[in-house]
């Protein structure tokens, strides 16, 4: 059972990183040129919170809320 959660953690830390990359390709204007300054800024930290709201689950796969959301929230993000 170890092995199993273990494995789910490892891959969870590499599709995080794989959609900062993501992130990084979408963030893009309207008109085909890269973001740059705030609005690349903004249009990155959105991104990757949307990414992160899918991991923010209990152990019996219930959505956590409050300070335990918050924590998980901000180390997804911070490894992303």
């Amino acid at each position: 059972m170890k092995r199993i959660l273990l494995a789910a953690v490892i891959s969870t830390f590499a599709f995080g990183s794989a959609m900062a990359a993501t992130c990084e390709s979408q963030a893009v204007s309207k008109e085909g040129k890269p973001l740059a300054g705030a609005a690349k800024t903004s249009f990155m930290k959105k991104c990757k919170a949307d990414a992160c709201a899918g991991k923010a689950v209990s152990k019996e796969g219930k959505p956590l809320s409050g300070a335990a959301k918050a924590s998980v929230m901000k180390k997804c993000e911070m490894d992303a």
